[in-house]
């Protein structure tokens, strides 16, 4: 039988910048499965109105359009440090084309 493994320390940095990348993969596929959901809406016959699921639409655009702008401050400080900070010890050094 293996020992057990001694837990995985990640700086907070790093560990914050990854949920952040992670957070802005996933908002195009909530964004899908929320747009589907009037499809779902009116499959009766008491469905909503047609207006009603255009300002859903409209909405869940802004949201979207919101969730985005949010996210990509932090994480465009999170990918591109200031040159003139330390750099983090966690992140690969860049070559000269800076890749």
């Amino acid at each position: 039988m293996k020992p057990p493994r001694a837990p995985l320390f990640l700086e907070r940095k790093t560990y914050r910048r990854r949920r952040l990348m992670d957070a802005a993969r996933i908002l195009p596929v909530v964004g899908f499965v929320l747009i589907l959901l009037p499809v779902l809406w009116s499959g009766g016959d008491e469905g909503l109105s047609t207006a009603t699921e255009a300002l859903y639409l409209f909405g869940l655009w802004l949201a979207l359009v919101v969730a985005a702008f949010l996210l990509s401050g932090p994480l465009r400080k999170a990918l591109h440090p200031d040159p003139d900070s330390p750099p983090d010890p966690a992140t690969p050094p860049r070559d000269e084309d800076g890749r």
